[in-house]
């Protein structure tokens, strides 16, 4: 199971969080970003939520004003990455409370932790929010 990127996307195409497993250029990042943000952004909702670019697998799905794109291999079970995009999703409500593009916008620390706990080097670790939250919590309560 090989998780190349995560992103978080706005309906506008802007990029709200990114999140790389593999090396790669900035330049190439932004290029990769763009085509498949434009694919997927541009694409109908009765059409099916992968899309196959440059050899990679995108697996996307909208929540709200948010498109969560999955970036995997060509051998990855489409539905499993659709299950865990339903969990970031759920995790991160949990954590907000109903979570919107502004939630990641000026909390992109807490976001980027929250996937940390989900995903180490590509490959998914961990799904149960009360365990994915723990760390995060007591951060907080040691802070204040």
């Amino acid at each position: 199971m090989t998780i190349r990127f995560v992103l978080m996307v706005n309906k506008q195409g802007q990029t709200r969080l990114a999140q790389y497993y593999e090396p790669m250029p900035r330049e190439e990042r932004r290029t990769l970003e763009g085509e498949i943000v434009r694919k997927c952004l541009s694409r109908s909702e009765s059409q099916c939520s992968f899309v196959e670019h440059r050899n990679i697998k995108v697996i996307y799905r909208r929540y709200a004003s948010l498109f969560f794109l999955v970036g995997v291999d060509g051998d990855e079970n489409e539905l499993s990455i659709l299950e865990f995009i339903h969990c970031i999703v759920e995790t991160l409500d949990r954590y907000f409370g109903n979570v919107c593009e502004l939630d990641i916008m000026f909390h992109i620390d807490k976001a980027h932790f929250i996937l940390d706990e989900m995903v180490m080097n590509g490959c998914i670790v961990e799904t149960n929010k009360t365990n994915i939250l723990g760390p995060l919590t007591s951060l907080e309560k040691s802070t204040a």
